[in-house]
C-alpha cells in the first residue's frame, strides 16, 4: 500500500463515511489539532518517570479515539467513540497525582524542566484543540464527551507538568504583576 493517494491534492479529504470535506473545515481543524497534540505528547515521552509515561501512553491512545470520533459524522455502535469511562480515567489519574503536589495558591508560569515545559506546551495545544472542537460542534453534531475529555486532559497535562517539575527538583515560579 502506498502512503500517498493524491486524493487530497484538491484541498479535500475523506471522512470516515467517505464523504469529502475541505481540509479547512472546522471538523478537520479539530481533529488535526488533536493530532498535533498527540505528536507533541510523543516528544515528552519518556519523561524519566515510569508512572507518568504509562499515563501519557494511555492518553496518546485516547487521542486516537478522539480523532476517530471527530472524523466520523455518523458513527455506528461499534465505531471508536470517547465514552464517559475515558473522562473518568483522566479524572482518576489527575486525582492520584494531585496527592503528590502542594495546593496551588496562585497562578504559575508554564516553565520548568524540559519535560515539564513540554507538558505545559501540550496543555496549551490541548486547550486549542478543545476550542476547535467547540467551534466544530457549533455547526455539526459532535460527541460532547470528546470535548469534555479534552477539557479534563488539559487539567491533567497541567498536573503532570507540575509533578514532573517537582520530581526533577524544579521550583514553580509565580507571575509578578
Amino acid at each position: 500500500m502506498k502512503i500517498y493517494t493524491g486524493r487530497g491534492d484538491d484541498g479535500m479529504t475523506d471522512l470516515r463515511d467517505m464523504s469529502r470535506v475541505s481540509k479547512t473545515s472546522p471538523r478537520i481543524e479539530a481533529y488535526g489539532t488533536v493530532d498535533e497534540l498527540n505528536a507533541l505528547i510523543g516528544t515528552v515521552r519518556p519523561t524519566g518517570h515510569d508512572d507518568v509515561d504509562e499515563i501519557l501512553e494511555g492518553v496518546q491512545n485516547h487521542l486516537h479515539v478522539v480523532q476517530a470520533d471527530f472524523a466520523n459524522p455518523d458513527p455506528d455502535e461499534d465505531d471508536p467513540r470517547v465514552r464517559e469511562a475515558h473522562v473518568d480515567e483522566i479524572e482518576d489519574w489527575i486525582d492520584a497525582f494531585e496527592e503528590e503536589l502542594d495546593p496551588l495558591e496562585s497562578f504559575i508560569l508554564p516553565t520548568g524542566s524540559e519535560k515539564g515545559s513540554r507538558l505545559h506546551h501540550a496543555r496549551t495545544v490541548c486547550r486549542r484543540a478543545e476550542r476547535r472542537a467547540v467551534e466544530f460542534a457549533a455547526g455539526d453534531p459532535v460527541n460532547a464527551e470528546a470535548i469534555q475529555y479534552l477539557n479534563r486532559l488539559s487539567d491533567g497535562l497541567f498536573t503532570w507538568a507540575r509533578v514532573v517539575n517537582k520530581r526533577d527538583g524544579v521550583r514553580e515560579e509565580n507571575p509578578t504583576y
